[in-house]
């Protein structure tokens, strides 16, 4: 007995798969951590030669950028330090809202270096005051 088989070509529609890759790409676009959008134009660095870049990211980060005048950036706004507590502490009520241990959040701290070291101790202070414990303080590294 014979068999005829008749060849069918089978086309595969490669839209789906092509909208679903550039997605993808948009999606993973807004996910990549971008450093350089924490930075300022107004905060030059220190240089130090025990800088290095971040070995991990931690999850939650808060980033305060003391100016050499002593105030402080924070979400692209300029406080003072009583400013800066209120908003703070505005910051730790809504982390304790959404269950975040503030064990888990990291302040980083972006000083100027024209500013005075007792400055930035003053923002160190008023993180610990509001129970903040982890730090890491940025500088550039030397060439």
């Amino acid at each position: 007995m014979k068999f005829k088989i008749k060849s069918k070509k089978v086309e595969i529609d490669m839209t789906p798969m092509i909208d679903m890759s550039f997605l993808l790409i948009a999606f993973f676009t807004v996910l990549i951590n971008f450093t350089e959008a924490d930075q300022n134009d107004r905060i030059k660095l220190p240089i130090s030669e025990l800088a290095k870049p971040a070995e991990e990211i931690p999850a939650q980060v808060i980033t305060l950028q003391v100016l050499n005048n002593g105030n402080t950036l924070y979400n692209n706004a300029e406080y003072t330090p009583d400013g800066l507590k209120q908003t703070l502490e505005t910051h730790k009520r809504f982390l304790n809202y959404i269950r975040v241990k503030q064990e888990t959040v990291s302040v980083i701290i972006r000083a100027d270096a024209r500013c005075e070291y007792s400055k930035v101790q003053d923002v160190i202070d008023l993180c610990v005051e509001l129970r903040f414990i982890n730090f890491k303080l940025r500088a550039k590294q030397a060439d």
